[in-house]
């Protein structure tokens, strides 16, 4: 998903997930317009890509609980 004139994106940061090797990319997004800041998510698999803007408040809910998950498995 390209960014329009009217839009900022800020590479906030990269990476490749390991076993599938698909690659995510997180961006904030800023209309020239004003309004909240989004999170964009863009995963790459192969040719394939799921693009998603969402809110700063299920962004923290998302982060949130991809963190408990986190916490519970053991460390390779």
């Amino acid at each position: 998903m390209a960014a329009s004139p009217m839009t900022r994106l800020m590479s906030l940061s990269k990476l490749r997930v390991p076993l599938g090797g698909q690659e995510i990319e997180l961006h904030q997004v800023d209309h020239e317009a004003g309004g909240m800041s989004l999170l964009r998510t863009r995963i790459r698999e192969k040719s394939r890509f799921t693009v998603f803007d969402i809110d700063p408040l299920t962004a923290e809910q998302w982060g949130e609980a991809l963190l408990r998950w986190a916490r519970t498995q053991p460390r390779a």
